[in-house]
C-alpha cells in the first residue's frame, strides 16, 4: 500500500510543511481537517460543496460546514501558507511583482454574502453574482504565478453604507495584507482599471508602486532636460505633451522585445493624472494603435514594465484552473466565513499539485493531474475497504508509467 499511496503521501506532506512554514498554530485535529480538505478539493469530481465532501472524505458534512466557518483568528492563514508554496516554487531569489485582479463569480439568491452587481468580463457586462480580489506572486524570469490570497469584495449597497468607493476598498485590501506582501515586492501589477491617481496614491502610502497601462489617450509629457535658469520658484518639470502620432525619438530609447509585433519605446515621462515621473512604454503596433505601459518605479528598465505587465495575464490561468478543477465557483453557504474559506481553500489546492507537478518533473496539466490524483485516492480507498494486499510489483510498473518516473 505504500507504493500506491506514495503521490497522495507526497500532496500531504506538501501541505503539512507549508503550515509549519507558515508559523500557523493549528489544533492537530483542525490541521488534519485542512489537509484532508486540500486533497479532497484535488480529487473531488465535478463539483466540490459541503455534500460532495461529505461524500469523498473521512467526516461527515457537518462537520466540513463547522470547520469552513471558522474566523479568521481560528482558522489558518492563507496568505502565509501560500507564501510558503509559492517561495518553494520560485525559489526565494528572482524578479518578483505582486498581480492583483478582481473575478467575477457567478451566483443566484439574494441570501449569499456580499451579493452584488460586478463586472464580469466573460460576459464584458456588470452581472449579479460575487467578486473576488485575486493577490498572486508572479516571478518574471519563471513566467507564471502563484496564487496568494482570495478577499471578497463587498456589493455595492454594502459599499455605499460603508461611504467608499470600489476603489478604496480594493486599497484596504492592499493595506490588510501590506506587511507580507512587502516582504515579496513592493511592485504592484493591475490592468488598466487601476492606473488611476486614487488607487496610486492609496497604495504608495504603504511603500507599494505600480506597474499598469494608461488609457491610449493619456496626458503625458516629456521631461525637461534643459539647464536650469536659477530664477526662484519652482524648477520647470515638463517640456511638451507627447504626441502618439509624432514621437521625438530622440527622447527615447527602441527597446528590443523577442516576439513583438511592431515597435516599443521607452523614456522617463511626466503624468498629469498621477502627478509624478514614470518610466513609460509606447509600444507602437503594425495596424497604427499603440499600448501606454508605465511603472512608478523609475529604475525599472522597459523592457521589465513591460515583461512584467505582459506576467500579470498569468494569474488570469490561475482562475481559469481554480474555476475548472477546485472548485472556485462551487460553495454553497450564506457566511461570509465559509466563503472565505472555500476561495482559499481553491487556490491552495492548486498551489500544492503546481509545486508536486513541477518535483516530480511533470508537465503542467491540471486536468491529467486531477485524473490521476483521483485514480490514486479511489484505488487506496478500495484496498483500505477490502483489506486486500495488490501486487506490489504491478503497481510499481503502473505509476512508473502514469507518473514518469520510478514509484
Amino acid at each position: 500500500m505504500t507504493k500506491i499511496s506514495e503521490a497522495l503521501d507526497q500532496y500531504t506532506g506538501i501541505c503539512k510543511e507549508a503550515i509549519v512554514d507558515s508559523a500557523a498554530k493549528l489544533s492537530k485535529s483542525f490541521e488534519k481537517i485542512i489537509i484532508e480538505i486540500l486533497l479532497l478539493y484535488m480529487v473531488v469530481p465535478g463539483k466540490i460543496n459541503f455534500t460532495q465532501l461529505g461524500r469523498y472524505g473521512r467526516h461527515g458534512e457537518q462537520c466540513y460546514r463547522q470547520n469552513f466557518g471558522r474566523k479568521r483568528s481560528k482558522s489558518i492563514n492563507w496568505l502565509r501558507f501560500n507564501i510558503s508554496l509559492a517561495l518553494r516554487y520560485f525559489g526565494e531569489v528572482g524578479r518578483m511583482a505582486i498581480a492583483i485582479d478582481p473575478s467575477f463569480i457567478s451566483k443566484a439568491g439574494k441570501k449569499t454574502p456580499h451579493i452584488g452587481r460586478f463586472w464580469s468580463g466573460c460576459a464584458g457586462a456588470v452581472k449579479h453574482g460575487l467578486e473576488i480580489m485575486g493577490l498572486g506572486l508572479i516571478n518574471l524570469d519563471a513566467h507564471n504565478c502563484m496564487m496568494l490570497r482570495a478577499h471578497q469584495t463587498p456589493g455595492t449597497s454594502e459599499l455605499k453604507m460603508r461611504n467608499k468607493s470600489l476603489t478604496e476598498h480594493y486599497i484596504g485590501v492592499i493595506k490588510r495584507y501590506s506587511k507580507e506582501l512587502l516582504k515579496l515586492s513592493h511592485l504592484i501589477v493591475a490592468d488598466a482599471f487601476f492606473s488611476n491617481s486614487t488607487f496610486y496614491n492609496g497604495i504608495r502610502q504603504y511603500g507599494f508602486h505600480l506597474i499598469s497601462r494608461f488609457r491610449d489617450d493619456a496626458h503625458l509629457c516629456y521631461l525637461y532636460e534643459g539647464e536650469r535658469t536659477g530664477k526662484r520658484g519652482r524648477p520647470r518639470v515638463i517640456d511638451g505633451k507627447i504626441d502618439y502620432k509624432h514621437l521625438d525619438k530622440n527622447r527615447m530609447q527602441l527597446l528590443s522585445i523577442e516576439g513583438l509585433m511592431g515597435k516599443a519605446y521607452t523614456l522617463l515621462a511626466y503624468s498629469k493624472s498621477l502627478k509624478c515621473k514614470v518610466r513609460l512604454v509606447i509600444w507602437q503596433m503594425p495596424d497604427g494603435k499603440h499600448k501606454l505601459f508605465f511603472s512608478t518605479d523609475t529604475t525599472l528598465t522597459g523592457e521589465e514594465v513591460l515583461d512584467f505587465y505582459r506576467t500579470r495575464f498569468q494569474i488570469e490561468f490561475c482562475y481559469r484552473d481554480a474555476k475548472n478543477y477546485t472548485g472556485l465557483m462551487d460553495c454553497q453557504a450564506r457566511d461570509p466565513w465559509k466563503f472565505d474559506f472555500a476561495f482559499n481553500a481553491s487556490f491552495a489546492s492548486l498551489n500544492v499539485a503546481k509545486l508536486m507537478m513541477k518535483e516530480r518533473g511533470m508537465d503542467y496539466s491540471m486536468s491529467n493531474f486531477k485524473v490521476l490524483m483521483a485514480g490514486t485516492f479511489l484505488t487506496k480507498r478500495i484496498f483500505d475497504v477490502s483489506r486486500y494486499r495488490p501486487n506490489q510489483t504491478l503497481i510499481n510498473h503502473i505509476f512508473k508509467e502514469l507518473f514518469g518516473c520510478a514509484a
